[in-house]
């Protein structure tokens, strides 16, 4: 017996962006991928971004709360 095979669709719900533990956005499907949207002022460099992946996402939120050296 086969099986069909269904591709599953990007998530309706939005997943939460945390880092070191604390919420700073999340992330909405987006035709392009996902689009950053941040609920912490630290967070603001990245709001409205759109990212290929959840993780290129998470990487430009820790990217964009590292001090500047």
């Amino acid at each position: 017996m086969q099986h069909a095979r269904f591709e599953k669709p990007h998530s309706a719900k939005p997943i939460a962006v945390d880092v070191d533990g604390q919420p700073k956005g999340v992330l909405l499907a987006h035709h392009s991928g996902f689009r950053f949207l941040a609920v912490k002022l630290d967070a603001f460099g990245v709001d409205g971004q759109v990212f290929e992946s959840i993780e290129a996402a998470e990487a430009a939120v820790r990217d964009a709360l590292r001090p500047e050296a």
